[in-house]
Parts: structure tokens; sequence; C-alpha cells
């Protein structure tokens, strides 16, 4: 309990303070690709980020499309080379959900991490 009051690394050499950059460092998702619900704030958008910073080919997944636009143009701006789209999704909507699983399946990407 400690640890997580103080941020003290724990076994694995993270703790509650780590950052995700400084989690992911060694990482290259070159071959990867993530959907990432939620992507155009917060968490979400961070999460987004630092994916795209490990070269991982990032799906923003958001009811709110004009939010999600901007989240890539700020992921875009501070990395040129990111591969990230947008695609609309309302997970409280069974359409919404089947339209979106449909359209990234004609992507024809893998589906590496879902966040």
């Amino acid at each position: 309990m400690f640890r997580l009051i103080t941020g003290r690394p724990g076994p694995s050499g993270f703790g509650s303070a780590s950052t995700a950059e400084q989690v992911t460092h060694d990482i290259d998702g070159s071959n990867l690709t993530a959907i990432v619900t939620g992507g155009a704030s917060g968490i979400g958008l961070e999460t987004a980020r630092v994916l795209a910073m490990r070269n991982v080919h990032v799906i923003i997944a958001a009811r709110n499309m004009e939010a999600a636009n901007k989240a890539k143009q700020c992921i875009l701006n501070d990395n040129k080379n990111a591969r990230v789209d947008v695609e609309k999704l309302d997970l409280s909507s069974i359409r919404s959900v089947k339209t979106f699983a449909d359209n990234f399946k004609a992507l024809d990407l893998p589906l590496n991490i879902l966040m």
C-alpha cells in the first residue's frame, strides 16, 4: 500500500508515478493494431497517443467524430508518422457496434489490442 501512495517502483520497475511513455519505452508496435474506445479524450486519448508513439496503428473508436478528429490531429501534430484512423462507435447502440465491426473487418487489419 505504501508503494501506491509514494509511487515507489515495484518488482516490475514501475510504480503508480510511472508514465505510459516510461512503461512502453522499449516497445516497437509496428506490426500491431489497436482499437481504443473513448480515444477522443482523457485516458483514452493518452492511451491512443502513447500507442501511436510506439508505432502501433491506432483506431480511435468514438461517438463524437468531431472530438475524435481533433484527437487524431493532436496526435499527428506530435508525431507526423503516426498511423491513426477514426471510426464512429456508439457502444450503447447494437447497430453502431455492428457497423463499426463491419467497417473494421473491411480494413483487413489484425486486432492485437482492444482498449
